[in-house]
This record gives C-alpha cells, sequence and structure tokens, in this order.
C-alpha cells in the first residue's frame, strides 16, 4: 500500500473550498483502499517568500518547511490540489515550491540538469479547479501553468509519473461537483 501526501494549496485558511473537499474525497478513498495519508494545508502554514537566488540555495529552512520536506521524502504518491488563480497556481503555492525545492533536498545543484532530481521514485497528481471549461484552458491557453509545474518543477526534482486532472466551469450553473468527488473517491482508493 501506498504512502499518499496531499498538498492543499488554496490559499484561504478561513473558508472551504471545492479544493477542500476534493482533497477529503481523495483522502477517504485512499484511507478505503487501504493506504496512509498524510496532509499539507498550506493555507495554515509559515511560508515565506524568497527574495533571492543565495536565499533559496543557501538560506535558513524554517521548522514548517522541514517538517514538509520530511513528509514528501516519507511520501510514495503526492497529490497536489488548488484553484487556477489568474492563469496560474496561488503564488502562496509557488513560495511553498521555492521554500520546499532546495537544493541538496529536491535536486542536486551540480548535477546534470537533465538528470539532477533527488524525489525520483515518487508519482504525483496535480488537480487544478477553474471557472472556465477545462478545454479552453488546454486548448486556448495551452495548460501552460499546468506544463511548467509538470516539467518545470515536479519531473525537475526527479517525480514521475504526473498525472492530472482538470476541473472546469467551477461555480457555474451546470457544474457537478458531485461527480467529481465520487472521481476524486476512486483515484485515491487505486493511488493514482
Amino acid at each position: 500500500m501506498a504512502k499518499i501526501l496531499i498538498v492543499q494549496g488554496h490559499p484561504d485558511g478561513a473558508e472551504r473550498h471545492l479544493c477542500h473537499a476534493l482533497a477529503d474525497a481523495y483522502a477517504e478513498g485512499a484511507q478505503e483502499g487501504g493506504h496512509s495519508v498524510s496532509r499539507l494545508e498550506l493555507a495554515r502554514m509559515d511560508i515565506p517568500f524568497l527574495t533571492s537566488q543565495k536565499e533559496q540555495e543557501g538560506g535558513v529552512v524554517g521548522p514548517a518547511i522541514r517538517e514538509a520536506q520530511d513528509m514528501i521524502r516519507a511520501a510514495d504518491h503526492i497529490l497536489f490540489v488548488f484553484p487556477l488563480w489568474l492563469g496560474e497556481m496561488p503564488a502562496l503555492l509557488k513560495a511553498f515550491f521555492e521554500q520546499v525545492a532546495r537544493p541538496g533536498f529536491a535536486y542536486d545543484l551540480g548535477g546534470s540538469p537533465l538528470r539532477s532530481g533527488l524525489l525520483r521514485g515518487k508519482s504525483a497528481r496535480i488537480v487544478i479547479t477553474m471557472g472556465m471549461p477545462a478545454f479552453v484552458y488546454r486548448l486556448y491557453y495551452g495548460s501552460h501553468s499546468l506544463k511548467a509545474m509538470k516539467i518545470g518543477i515536479l519531473r525537475f526534482v526527479g517525480i514521475a509519473p504526473i498525472r492530472s486532472t482538470l476541473i472546469g466551469m467551477v461555480g457555474s450553473k451546470r457544474f457537478d461537483g458531485g461527480s467529481w468527488l465520487d472521481k476524486m473517491l476512486r483515484l485515491g482508493r487505486m493511488a493514482r
């Protein structure tokens, strides 16, 4: 059975959103499937923004980030759930990646750019919610932020395979949240 880490990346910690319900459904399915689940709620963490390359490569790693690194290290599979904001991941999630993906933990600073990832052997799923139709995000916008996360962050640090789920039309009258919760439950059972 897999060790699963769920990273709930919605930056609003004051209210529950669809991202929270999706993460909960995935966790429920994973536990039903016999997998162990740990969770990070980014809105409840102290995640300072980095302001220089020097800080990223050699600055102090705070206790919340060190704990997140330990959870990532222990995981076999990582689920990232977040809303699309202005065509990108929320700034808090980007700050999390910049803090967590430090040299020596996530990649080898002196290694080959194509083989420097230190987190090999882990898989991931990215779940992005958005107000626009998912096919518009794919076809018109080219899924650019999804590609950047897959290639520029996760694959760079060695995580593969990386699967994705794009949930569009959130907030519209035609949106069927129940079917997405069922899908997340099924994906959780399979640790995919």
